[in-house]
Formats: structure tokens, sequence, C-alpha cells
């Protein structure tokens, strides 16, 4: 007798056991004769509630499917210097429970509920690029129908590790991944797939985010793979989120007043070198760009060479090119217009070609002339005049002969001076236009090809 009944309970035992951890082939229909006027009663539910802590499986080798799906409300933040990404997202997870289900004409026609979350199992899904701690708000409810399906959803704010480019500031795109997976179910235990279509996601998205923020959703795509670890299989389904910056901040208050200083530093090449100002205006200017550097640095980003930082450092060499180039210039006048240097052949032959191209090199004057000290009498096919013994000079015509030789070397020497002078500047304006020309040359060719890179 005894042994009957120890047998008896040990048999309600592991049927109780059974039920608990395994609960083959058994279901829990909710008793609706509490329901009402008041709403169901709690005592009804508590068969339900007692199987919190097990996953709801009427056979364990069953894994459960949970349908996840996500909707993108906001894009709070791009940390550049971190690689960060700042979302929030409204996650929603569906799973079948087979141990919860009623009769809707027994319950008053009720067919869906809501109750408390923390009386429920839920999966513990996260997001593998998430580097923060979790911070969902607590008692949230769910919704169960009258054939087990539950359906959570929870508000999330993800901070989660994005690998950026920022080359193409502020015109970048980025592509950044979110990676739902379990932490403690395996594929034998848990599955995942999706409760809505990508393009149902991109679009309630785009919706949500098309007039906010700084960036602008342009779609997501996604992929199921496993993952490895420890020699066992989880189930995960990744998303890639292509963002895009709105560039239209950074080019009103970076790259407009930046071309415009440079269009102004180009148009300085118009002032007279003469007259003093070129050097000063250039040397003002560059201390604004400088200045406008400094106040907008806040504006770029702190890690790595973006392509709008070469553009800078390329305006920023091109101002003190010129005014290195009006330097030269500003020196050239100086020296010409002081003590001018014979010009040298070659360099006639160079300014000659540059004024006027159709003009042929002139010949070099021999040197012997001069070194030799010959007159004009002495070259070819020039006959000396004959002077007869009677017909020579006296001392007075000798001396005033003389006064007036020296006085038309001076004047020679004079002209000569001024005429060095003359192809010194005229030399000095040559070259200030041709530099003028190759600064315009080689800003028009820069631009370009930035543009180009940032538009591809």
């Amino acid at each position: 007798m005894e042994g009957s009944w120890f047998h008896g309970e040990r048999f309600s035992f592991y049927l109780l056991l059974g039920l608990l951890l395994q609960g083959r082939g058994v279901t829990f229909t909710i008793n609706c004769s509490g329901f009402g006027q008041h709403g169901a009663d709690p005592t009804a539910l508590n068969s339900m509630f007692n199987r919190k802590p097990f996953r709801p499986a009427t056979n364990i080798s069953v894994p459960t499917q949970v349908n996840i799906s996500f909707t993108m409300s906001a894009i709070l933040d791009v940390n550049e210097q971190m690689h960060l990404l700042s979302s929030f997202l409204w996650l929603e997870m569906v799973w079948d429970n087979p141990f919860i289900s009623w009769n809707p004409e027994e319950c008053e026609g009720i067919t869906k509920m809501s109750m408390a979350a923390k009386n429920l199992w839920l999966p513990d899904i996260f997001i593998i690029e998430l580097m923060d701690v979790d911070k969902t708000p607590k008692d949230l409810t769910a919704y169960v129908s009258n054939e087990g399906r539950i359906r959570y959803k929870k508000p999330m704010k993800v901070d989660s590790i994005c690998n950026l480019d920022i080359f193409y500031f502020p015109f970048d795109q980025q592509n950044c991944t979110l990676t739902f997976s379990s932490f403690l179910y395996t594929v034998d235990s848990m599955l995942l797939d999706m409760e809505k279509e990508v393009w149902e996601i991109t679009d309630a998205s785009r919706n949500i985010l098309q007039t906010h923020g700084e960036w602008e959703l342009l779609g997501i795509n996604k992929a199921t793979a496993k993952l490895s670890r420890g020699g066992n299989l989880y189930d995960q389904i990744v998303f890639y989120v292509a963002i895009r910056r709105r560039p239209s901040l950074y080019v009103i208050n970076l790259l407009v007043p930046s071309g415009f200083l440079v269009t102004i530093d180009a148009l300085s090449f118009y002032l007279p070198v003469k007259s003093g100002n070129r050097v000063p205006f250039k040397i003002t200017l560059l201390l604004g760009y400088n200045v406008f550097l400094l106040m907008m640095s806040d504006l770029l980003p702190t890690c790595g060479t973006p392509l709008i930082g070469v553009y800078f450092a390329l305006c920023l060499s091109l101002m003190v090119g010129s005014l290195l180039e009006t330097i030269f210039i500003t020196h050239l006048l100086h020296v010409a217009t002081t003590q001018p240097p014979p010009l040298p052949q070659w360099l006639h032959c160079l300014l000659l070609h540059c004024t006027s191209p159709g003009r042929c090199c002139p010949s070099a004057p021999q040197k012997g002339n001069k070194d030799l000290g010959l007159t004009p009498t002495h070259l070819p096919g020039v006959k000396e005049p004959e002077v007869s013994a009677g017909q020579m000079p006296g001392p007075g015509e000798a001396e005033l002969t003389g006064g007036s030789e020296w006085t038309r070397a001076q004047r020679e020497h004079k002209a000569q001076k001024q005429h060095s002078v003359e192809l010194w500047v005229q030399f000095s304006h040559v070259m200030d236009t041709l530099l003028f020309r190759l600064y315009l040359l080689f800003m028009a060719s820069s631009i370009v090809t930035i543009i180009c890179l940032w538009n591809t």
C-alpha cells in the first residue's frame, strides 16, 4: 500500500516536471468564467504566468521562431571620432506561445488582450553592435491573441559602432550594420525571421525621418547568417542601414565663404603692383582666411583626413603662393627701377617671344667691337674719312669735339639705362601675367578635381 502511494507521488512529480520543462501535448486553455465588465480574472491567467521561466514549446527539440522588425524613428547623432551611430528604434518581436489559448465566444468576444511583459517569457534579442547598456523602459506591455501569438514592442536608444568613412565629408554616405541575435539560445532553441518585408521597414522609417535631422535614410537591406561562438551556432539577421548627410549646412558655412575668399584673392591680381597695395591686401586676406578656418573648425570632423580638409589646405596654399608671387614681382620691379642689371640675351629672346611671337630673336651684339675699342669707322663697309695735313683740327676745335663726344656718350649711357629699365619692367609685367594665368589654371583644375571626387 505504501509502495503504491510512493509510486503515485513519484508519478505525479514526473508529470509536473514534464509539464513545466517539456510540456509535451499539453496546452493551457484560459477559463473565461471570470471575465466580465471588470476585465479579466487574474486567477485565470496564473497557469500561464507560472510558465514564464521556461521557453514556450510543447516539444523541447522544436525551436521557437521569433519574427522581428524595427522602425528607425530618428538618427540622433553620428560621432565621427568614436565611430558611433546613435539612433532610436522601435523593435517589434512576434512569437507563438502554444500554452496560451481561449475561446473568444466564451470570453465576451475578446480576441486580444494586453498584459504586463514581466509576466511573460521574452526572447533575449539584442544588437551585437550595441556599445551601451540597453535603456529600454521597464513595465512595458505585450499583446496576446486568443491563438497564443504574442506581439511585443519596445523603444530602444541604440549607440552602435559603425565604421565611418568621412573622406567625402560633407557629401558622405555611411553604411552601418545592426545585427539582431540571441545571447543564450542557439539555433536548436530559437530561429529568427522577418515579421515585415525590408521595403516596408524602409518606407516606414523614411516617412518618419524625411523631415528631421542632419541625416536622411537611403535604404535598408538585410542578410541572414549564422554566428558561431564557442562551438555553438546562433541565428542572426543583419540589417544594412545606408544613410546620407544633408550637406546644405556645410556648403553655406564652409565651402561658399572659402570660395569667395579665394575668388577675391584671384581678383587682387588686377591691383597695380607699383601702387604697393597688393601685398598688404593679400596679407590681410590671408589672415582673414586663417581666422575663418579657426572659427569653422568645430564643424569639421576631428578624426581622419576628409576631402574638405584637403580643399581648405589647397585654398590656403594658393593664397600663400599668390602672396609669394606678388612679393617676387615687387622685388623685381624695385631692382629694375634702381640698379637694373643688363637683361640676359636668352631672357630678352623669351620676352620678345612672349610679347611678339612673330618676331625673331635678334642676333647677339659683337663683344669684340667694344672690347677692342673699335669705332664705327673700323667696321666693314664703312670708309674712314680722309683728313689732310692742312685740315687737322686745332687745339680749340679738338676741345670742343671732345666735349661733344663726352656729352653724347653720357646721353647714350642714360638712354641705354632707360631702355634696360623699360625691358625689366616689361619683363616683370609679363611674369606677373604668366604667373596669374598659372594661378588660375591650377586653381580651376584643383577645384574641378575635388568636385569630381565628391561626385563619385
